[in-house]
C-alpha cells in the first residue's frame, strides 16, 4: 500500500478519496456475500440453515454505519513491516479503522484495529517511534472527514505534543448508547486489551479510566486473535444489572462482532429457581459468604451411606453375590476421586458391575462389555445404588438446609456459628421448592449445589464487569462458567456498594477460581473532568484508603457547581439549564426521592428517560435512581440531595460509595443540589 506522499490536490481531498472508495469497497464485500448461492453446497436443511446465519451474521459484520467513520487514524512506516531494514525497503501506508476492508484484488484499504501492524498507532510515541514516520489521526463530523492532525514521530527536529484531536474526541458529548473507544485507546489500555487469551486479567480503574471499554475491547481482541475457538468455546459479558447491559450492548456490534452473549449474575443462576423473595443484609452477607460452600458440598455428600448388606446379582441359574465390605471399598474409592456427586453415582454401578464380572473370569467365563451393561442395568444393583448413593434435587437440599434446623446445625458445624444459622432460616414452614420465595442469594446457592452434582458448562472466556459488588458464591457462580477458559474482571473497590463487597482483589480472583490471574491498575481518567474528579476523591480516605486517586488527563477542567436550593423545582430548573447545552443530562437521586423528582418534572412539562433507555435529540434528560447509576455516564449531572443518597443505604460506608459513583457519572459538567446539610467528608 506504498503511496506518494505528495498530493497536489491537497492531503484533506486524498483522504476523503481514500474514504469514499474504502465505503464503495466495503459495500461491494457485502454485496458479494449477499449474492452467494448456497443451493449447491448444503447436503441437508441442517446444514443450510446453519450456513444461512453464518452469511446473514457476515452482513451484518460489514454493516456501514453512516455516522461512524470507517478509519480514524493512519500509519506511514519507514519500512515495509517485516522487511530487512538495512535494505532501505520503501515503507507502507496503512489505514487504520474498525474492520478490515479490501478493495477486488485483495489488497487492504482499511487494517482492523487489532491486526498487530496497528499497534504503533496505539503505543508508538516520540521516545520509541515504532519505525513509524508519521501518525495521522482524523477528525470527524457525521462519518466526514474534516481536520486531521500529523505526529512525525521519526523526527527528532518535532517536539512531543498533546494530540488537540483525541482530547475532542474523548470529550465528545455523549448522546444514546455507549460508545467503542478504538479511536482513543491508550498505551497502558492497549497492553491489557491484547492480553492473551490464555491468563485471566483484573483490572482495577477509578471512574472514567475506561475499565468497562477496556474488557469490551479486549473481548473484541481475542475473538480477532482466537477466532475459531472462541466460537467453539463462547464468550459472555456480565454485567450488574439489565440498564447497564443495554447502555453497553451496541460497542461490540459496532466492531463488527455479533456472537457474544450478554447476562447479569442473576440471569447465570436463574435456572434453578424463580426469584420471588429478599434477604435481609445480615443474611445475604451470610448466604454469600465462601463457607456456604462448604456446607453445601457436606449436605450434598450427606445422602452418601455406607453399604451394610451385599448385592445378589441373578444370572440364569447363577448367583454371584458382591459383599458388603467390598461395596464399602468402592464407594470410598469414588468419595476419595473428588469427582461431582452425579458422575460418581453414575460410575457406582459400572463398579459394581466390574467386581461380579472379575468372579465370572475367576469361574472360567468369558463376559464382554454388553455383559457389564447388562449386570449394571440389573435391578439388585440399581436397588444398592438408590439406597447407598441416592439421587439429590439441588433446590429440594437448599430447602432443607434454610428450613431444617437441625440439618443445618449437622452440615455447619464448625463452619457457621449458631447465631449465623438461625440469621439465614426461614422463620416460616415450606410446602415445596415451588412454592418457596426464593432470593437472590438462595439461587446462587442452589446454582452451586447443582455444580456439586453435576459439572457446569464452561466458556472460552467471560468478562466481569463491576465486579467489586459480587459475593464470593457469586464469584464462584462465575468462575464455574469459565473453569476451562479465561475471565477479563473489571472493577473498582471504591464503587462496592454491598454489604458483601470485594476487600481485595486477590481474595476475589481466589473465589473465582483464578488465583493466578493478574491484576492492572489504571489511573489515568479520561471522562471525569478535573473539577468533579477532584471533588469526589475527597471521599477516598473514608471509603477505599489503600486506592491511587484517579489523575484527570482532560485538559478541559470541566463546570462544577454546588447550589443550595429551596425545592424540587429549582432541582428541575437546574436540569432545563444544562439541557441548553449539547449532549445527555443525568438526574441522580436517592431512589427515594425519584417519585418526588419525577411530579417536578411533569409538573414542568419535562420529558425524561429511564436508565439504559436511548436519549433522542428530542429527549436528552435521564431520571437516574442512585442505585442505577454505576457504569452510566452522561455530559451532564444534576446531583440531587447528598446526604439523601448516603442515608439511602444500610450503612455510611456503603452510602459514601454510593455517593462517590453518583459523583463521578459527568463527562463535561456537575451540579450538586442540596436543601439540607451536605456530607460531613465533603
Amino acid at each position: 500500500m506504498s503511496t506518494p506522499v505528495d498530493d497536489p490536490l491537497g492531503p484533506l481531498h486524498r483522504e476523503r478519496s481514500h474514504l469514499a472508495e474504502s465505503r464503495a469497497a466495503l459495500r461491494a464485500m457485502r454485496e458479494d456475500v449477499e449474492s452467494l448461492d448456497i443451493s449447491d453446497v448444503t447436503a441437508n436443511w441442517v446444514n443450510a440453515q446453519i450456513l444461512e446465519r453464518q452469511i446473514d451474521e457476515r452482513i451484518k459484520a460489514l454493516a456501514d454505519l453512516s455516522d461512524t467513520p470507517l478509519f480514524f487514524g493512519r500509519l506511514d512506516y519507514l519500512h515495509a513491516p517485516g522487511a530487512d531494514q538495512a535494505e532501505g525497503a520503501d515503507g507502507e501506508r496503512f489505514y487504520i479503522g474498525r474492520r478490515h476492508v479490501h478493495d477486488q484484488d485483495g489488497d487492504p484499504m482499511v487494517i482492523d484495529w487489532r491486526a498487530p501492524v496497528s499497534q504503533p498507532f496505539y503505543r508508538a510515541s516520540k521516545k520509541d517511534p515504532m519505525d513509524i514516520a508519521l501518525r495521522r489521526r482524523f477528525g470527524y463530523t457525521r462519518g466526514e472527514i474534516t481536520a486531521y492532525e500529523d505526529e512525525h514521530l521519526s523526527d527528532p527536529a518535532e517536539a512531543a505534543r498533546t494530540s488537540k484531536l483525541l482530547q475532542q474526541e474523548i470529550e465528545r458529548p455523549r448522546v444514546g448508547p455507549m460508545r467503542d473507544i478504538v479511536a482513543t485507546i491508550q498505551p497502558e489500555q492497549d497492553e491489557i486489551v491484547r492480553s492473551g487469551l490464555g491468563g485471566t486479567v483484573c483490572v482495577q480503574g477509578g471512574p472514567g479510566t475506561g475499565k468497562t471499554a477496556v474488557g469490551l475491547h479486549r473481548v473484541a481482541y481475542l475473538l480477532y486473535a482466537h477466532r475459531e475457538r472462541l466460537a467453539r468455546t463462547g464468550t459472555l459479558v456480565i454485567g450488574p444489572n439489565r440498564s447497564f447491559l443495554h447502555y453497553i450492548e451496541q460497542v461490540l456490534p459496532a466492531l463488527g462482532e455479533l456472537a457474544v452473549q450478554q447476562a447479569t449474575v442473576d440471569d447465570l443462576v436463574a435456572a434453578g429457581a424463580e426469584v420471588r423473595g429478599s434477604d435481609d443484609a445480615a443474611a445475604a452477607v451470610i448466604k454469600g459468604d465462601a463457607r456456604m460452600a462448604e456446607v453445601l458440598r457436606r449436605a450434598v455428600y450427606s445422602h452418601v451411606t455406607m453399604p451394610t448388606e451385599p448385592v445378589v446379582v441373578v444370572r440364569g441359574s447363577r448367583r454371584w453375590r458382591v459383599p458388603a465390605y467390598e461395596l464399602e471399598d468402592i464407594v470410598r474409592e469414588l468419595l476419595a476421586r473428588d469427582i461431582r456427586y452425579g458422575a460418581a453415582r453414575e460410575a457406582l454401578p459400572q463398579r459394581i458391575a466390574h467386581a461380579v464380572l472379575v468372579q465370572m473370569e475367576r469361574a472360567g467365563e468369558a463376559p464382554d462389555d454388553r455383559v457389564q451393561d447388562a449386570v449394571a442395568r440389573n435391578a439388585a444393583v440399581k436397588a444398592a445404588v438408590k439406597e447407598v448413593w441416592p439421587p439429590v434435587d439441588p433446590a429440594k437440599l437448599v430447602l432443607r438446609l434454610l428450613t431444617d434446623a437441625d440439618f443445618l446445625a449437622v452440615q455447619a458445624e464448625g463452619l457457621l456459628d449458631e447465631d449465623e444459622q438461625k440469621t439465614i432460616l426461614w422463620t416460616k414452614p415450606v410446602r415445596s421448592v415451588k412454592s418457596a420465595k426464593w432470593s437472590a442469594a438462595d439461587a446462587v446457592l442452589i446454582d452451586e449445589a447443582t455444580d456439586i452434582v453435576q459439572r457446569t458448562h464452561s466458556l472460552g472466556h467471560v468478562v466481569l464487569d463491576e465486579a467489586q459488588d459480587l459475593s464470593p458464591m457469586q464469584y464462584r457462580a462465575v468462575g464455574r462458567r469459565c473453569s476451562t477458559g479465561s475471565a477479563t474482571v473489571l472493577g473498582d473497590l471504591a464503587q462496592g456498594t454491598t454489604p458483601w463487597a470485594t476487600r481485595s482483589w486477590e481474595e476475589a480472583l481466589a473465589h473465582l477460581g483464578k488465583a493466578d490471574g493478574v491484576i492492572e491498575e489504571l489511573t489515568a481518567g479520561f471522562r471525569v473532568p478535573t473539577d468533579v474528579i477532584a471533588y469526589a476523591s475527597r471521599l477516598l480516605p473514608h471509603i477505599a484508603p489503600g486506592l491511587t486517586p484517579v489523575a484527570s488527563v482532560r485538559e478541559n477542567p470541566g463546570f462544577f457547581e454546588r447550589r443550595e436550593v429551596g425545592s424540587a423545582g429549582e432541582v428541575v430548573a437546574a436540569c432545563e439549564e444544562l439541557l441548553r447545552r449539547e449532549g445527555s443530562t443525568g438526574l441522580i437521586a436517592a431512589d427515594a426521592r425519584v417519585p418526588v423528582l419525577a411530579e417536578a418534572l411533569a409538573s414542568a412539562g419535562l420529558g425524561y428517560l429511564a436508565p439504559g433507555e436511548e436519549t433522542t435529540a428530542e429527549t436528552r434528560l435521564t431520571l437516574v435512581p442512585a442505585s442505577l447509576a454505576k457504569g452510566l455516564e452522561y455530559d451532564y449531572v444534576v446531583l440531587d440531595e447528598p446526604q439523601a443518597v448516603v442515608d439511602g443505604e444500610p450503612d455510611e460506608r456503603t452510602g459514601l460509595r454510593r455517593l462517590y459513583v453518583a459523583l463521578t457519572r459527568a463527562v463535561s459538567g456537575l451540579i450538586v443540589t442540596h436543601a439540607g446539610a451536605l456530607p460531613a467528608q465533603l
